[in-house]
């Protein structure tokens, strides 16, 4: 099959989309909004952008129209929001705060969530999530037609990690237990792991 896009539909070519770039990491953000609000959502449009200082990117897509999600919007007037990751034990929860709450509702006391203040930022992260990383505004792009998304950069100001999880340094994967995003309704597990060192190129 050979497809266009410049000739699909939008839906159509994010069916595609979704269903071609996967398994993807969820970002579970939380942010403030104007009224003091406290918003969270998912989103898997997010990776890794930068190490050195650590930048964390993150696309929110336009309701219909081109209007801003609370989570574009908020991040956009205050800097502000943090990142919380989604495992095994709290994507339940999570997937609660992806309903279509106004903006005067919030979605972490409909999900039965709770939170701690952050060290850094005055977005309060979830306590349910073993990692987190508080972040600051540090480059706003509009993007597509309308234009239809909001891609966030963030900056990393302070990173929590559970004690259970910490080693040496880094993060155990397994004990972490990540939920990935796939098409449709579809999540995943972390599954088998698979090593696979990199090959190291040797000049004759």
């Amino acid at each position: 099959m050979e497809i266009n896009p410049k000739t699909n539909e939008r839906i159509a070519n994010y069916k595609l989309l979704i269903g071609g770039v996967l398994p993807r990491p969820i970002a579970f953000i939380t942010s403030i909004g104007e009224q003091g609000v406290l918003n969270a959502a998912p989103y898997s449009f997010f990776n890794v952008v930068s190490t050195d200082p650590p930048m964390i990117a993150v696309a929110v897509m336009r309701k219909p129209g081109g209007v801003h999600k609370d989570t574009a919007r908020n991040i956009l007037e205050s800097k502000e929001f943090v990142i919380n990751v989604v495992d095994e034990q709290n994507v339940d929860k999570v997937n609660v705060t992806s309903c279509d709450y106004p903006s005067e509702i919030s979605e972490v006391e409909q999900a039965g969530l709770t939170t701690s203040p952050s060290q850094v930022v005055h977005v309060p992260r979830i306590q349910q999530a073993k990692v987190h990383f508080e972040c600051r505004l540090h480059q706003h792009l509009e993007l597509g037609n309308g234009p239809n998304s909001d891609l966030i950069i963030g900056e990393v100001v302070h990173i929590h990690v559970d004690d259970t999880l910490y080693d040496g340094g880094r993060i155990d994967t397994k004990k972490l237990a990540p939920i990935g995003r796939l098409a449709g309704t579809d999540y995943v597990t972390l599954g088998n792991i698979m090593s696979m060192p990199r090959p190291t190129y040797k000049k004759e």
